[in-house]
């Protein structure tokens, strides 16, 4: 069944054009505010002039980025033309250091309109021909091709059908021809022979070695190199040696994300392979990356053996091989070697920042290496039981190393998930909240070019309410890791709680190309980005796969309901809430979305979710319990019946017994079998509120009854976002 439009909300065929800057981050590491300003100086010097001459409009630049919307695509790509052109004669007069590259992508295609915004397919495949493009180079898309051929002062060199990532269907791409002698020009890239890609590869390897410069006598388009480094193999007799072997991958994925000429996967999309047969061919295809790295860990007592190769994906042929063996304690040695190695085999020149880091080892002290690994292991799982074991090692490894940043950081990002999830049975929420915050500060204080720490410290600032904060942190984040899917989903998390869902979408697409099989919690944010977006088949996509990445796990289940219902699949929508029911054992309700999902900047986003769900089917209090209005107190006879008073009774659905201890003054104790709150307690209106630590400090308020049929030995019914609570007053 389709939807009505929305108001404000429409569709159109536009010329769209993005631009982004090579290497931003790079730039950034290396001057941070003269890059900026020269970005600046580009955007209002060059890029405005330009486009009002073209009739463009400037939709909004994002980051580094540029958004122009055009009503005539030959007005775009004459316009992308100027620009080249002009930045290429400002960037000859400026010294080496200080040249900016930009990269064009071209597109005639559908959009949709919203207010002043744009968004859709039409604006995602011009920015996918953006990254296609080669520095101070444009991409156009067949339909623009179509249309400007014979119309504008330039040649085109065809690359054939593309699969775009996220584009269902392959898409026509044509590189543009510059030079004014190939003006009228429309060509066909060669591909390279077998022995002309060998003997390409062994020149590019000789570059990096020696820095002599080839000339090659066929057109190429050159591209920014992209890797997957697939799980290593546990050779080793004891597979409890996994923890070992996967701590290398994840350390060498690490190294190679620092590098800002490089983009890797990360790595839920590559530990999705771990024990699969490999088809190279079909994990470069379903990855997007030219080259994969492979390799195999064997520890046998206190020494290592670690074989590792670099291999083009698309034709098998091994470009880089090498084997290790050391001794266990020169484990994070090897892993720099190997970073080292393989970027020299990519053709990589490392900046002197980019050398150090990799160079640099996370710890000295080998034990607490051991813990921080073992504790990546267990929060990898997401189960509540590892992630108390979790913690309790990272505790161990920064007791033994109290600079050790980078355990800091995950702990952070450990502590802030079960905090974000409210897993109150493995740390209290405001003990999870404080240490977060703390692991978070003392990791920065450390490592202050970590990326992960300001991610955690964005998304607990966005729950805080701290909007302009949380962005901030968030765009610190993706500026340090900016090939980090984690960041990206945590600056995509803060733009949508915080209203911005341009951005949050923006954000989530570019996660998706450095991670394509992202986490649960990860989808789960991306599927609440789209729905908001009103895209309702890509949030069901996100959203059953949140769900199928975490089995098992109510939390990732109820979510789908609300796309489901949106998209007119009420059966699918009331099926899903009663199976996410079954999971929760009752516990989920709309008034626990309420209070988990206060800190929406915009009432109207938390409604339309609280909207869709009600439509599925989901109760407005945990474990089903619906009151009589007729049976209601009012606020003064809530406070005459409460305050001051020992209220003893029971809690559903188990009916064990529970006491709630409240002074006069307001403080109060509720303790049962499976809680143990401490905090405030008042009467708003006519519903009886908790103010404590849990629920991420906020106010959980419900109505007080006094039914006919009760439990024995209570008088009274009180409900909240967690509980179900019958009681009668002791005096």
């Amino acid at each position: 069944m389709g939807h009505p439009e929305r108001a404000g909300m429409e569709r159109r065929l536009a010329a769209v054009l993005i631009a982004d800057v090579v290497g931003y981050s790079r730039l950034s590491e290396i001057d941070e505010e003269g890059t900026r300003i020269r970005f600046h100086t580009d955007l209002h010097e060059l890029f405005e002039p330009k486009i009002a001459t073209h009739h463009g409009r400037l939709i909004k630049t994002m980051g580094d980025g540029i958004l122009v919307e055009f009503h005539s695509v030959v007005d775009a790509l004459r316009c992308a033309v100027k620009i080249q052109q002009q930045k290429a004669e400002r960037n000859a007069a400026l010294r080496p250091e200080q040249r900016m590259f930009f990269r064009i992508g071209v597109n005639l295609g559908d959009v949709i309109v919203e207010g002043e915004d744009i968004h859709g397919d039409g604006v995602n495949i011009a920015a996918r021909l953006e990254s296609l493009a080669q520095p101070g180079g444009i991409c156009i898309s067949g339909t623009a091709f179509d249309h400007t051929v014979h119309k504008t002062e330039v040649g085109f060199s065809s690359l054939g059908e593309q699969q775009l990532k996220n584009i269902a269907d392959p898409v026509r791409v044509y590189h543009v021809l510059l030079d004014p002698s190939e003006a009228g020009k429309v060509v066909a890239s060669r591909r390279p022979r077998r022995r002309a890609v060998i003997l390409a590869t062994l020149a590019a390897l000789l570059i990096a070695t020696t820095a002599i410069v080839f000339a090659w006598p066929w057109p190429f388009v050159p591209q920014r190199p992209s890797v997957a480094v697939l799980p290593f193999a546990n050779l080793s007799s004891d597979a409890g040696q996994d923890y070992f072997t996967d701590g290398i991958t994840d350390s060498l994925i690490a190294d190679l994300t620092m590098l800002s000429d490089l983009d890797v996967i990360g790595h839920n999309s590559v530990f999705a392979y771990k024990g699969k047969p490999l088809v190279l061919a079909d994990i470069g295809r379903d990855l997007g990356v030219r080259f994969v790295v492979e390799g195999s860990v064997q520890r046998i007592g206190d020494q290592i053996r670690v074989n590792a190769q670099l291999s083009d994906a698309a034709s098998g042929d091994h470009l880089w091989a090498n084997r290790f063996n050391r001794a266990a304690a020169d484990v994070m040695a090897v892993q720099d070697e190997l970073s080292r190695q393989i970027a020299e085999a990519l053709g990589l020149k490392l900046t002197q920042s980019e050398a150090e880091r990799i160079t640099r080892p996370p710890t000295a002290n080998l034990e607490a290496y051991d813990y921080y690994l073992r504790a990546e292991q267990a929060t990898r799982t997401g189960r509540r039981s590892r992630l108390l074991e979790a913690l309790a090692l990272f505790d161990k490894a920064e007791a033994l190393d109290p600079g050790f940043a980078e355990a800091f950081a995950a702990d952070a990002h450990a502590t802030a998930y079960v905090w974000r999830s409210a897993y109150d049975d493995v740390l209290q929420s405001a003990l999870a909240r404080k240490r977060a915050y703390e692991k978070a500060s003392r990791a920065l204080a450390l490592d202050p070019v970590l990326s992960s720490p300001y991610a955690v410290l964005a998304v607990m600032q966005v729950v805080d309410r701290r909007y302009e904060q949380a962005v901030t942190s968030a765009q610190q984040a993706v500026s340090l890791g900016s090939t980090d899917a984690e960041a990206h989903m945590a600056l995509a998390y803060v733009q949508l709680f915080s209203g911005n869902h341009a951005e949050a979408g923006a954000a989530v697409e570019t996660a998706l190309r450095h991670d394509p099989n992202l986490s649960a919690i990860n989808r789960y944010t991306a599927g609440l980005v789209f729905y908001l977006q009103r895209d309702y088949a890509k949030a069901i996509d996100s959203f059953e796969r949140a769900r199928d990445g975490s089995p098992g796990n109510g939390d990732f289940v109820t979510p789908l309901a609300m796309a489901y219902a949106r998209a007119g699949r009420l059966d699918d929508a009331r099926a899903t809430v009663a199976e996410g029911l079954r999971f929760l054992a009752g516990r989920d309700s709309l008034a626990g979305w309420r209070i988990s999902n206060a800190h929406f900047r915009n009432e109207q986003d938390l409604a339309f979710i609280l909207d869709a769900l009600r439509e599925a089917g989901l109760p407005e209090w945990p474990f089903g319990f619906k009151g009589d209005e007729h049976d209601r107190l009012h606020g003064e006879e809530i406070a005459s019946t409460v305050m001051g008073k020992l209220l003893r009774g029971k809690t559903e659905p188990s009916g064990s017994p529970a006491l709630m201890q409240i002074e006069r003054d307001g403080k109060s104790a509720f303790r049962s079998a499976t809680q143990m709150i401490t905090g405030t307690v008042f009467v708003n209106g006519d519903m009886l509120c908790e103010q404590s630590e849990n629920a991420f400090g906020r106010a959980d308020c419900g109505p007080v009854y006094r039914p006919a049929n009760l439990p024995a030995e209570t008088s009274y019914a009180y409900v909240n976002s967690t509980k179900v609570f019958y009681f009668s007053p002791v005096k």
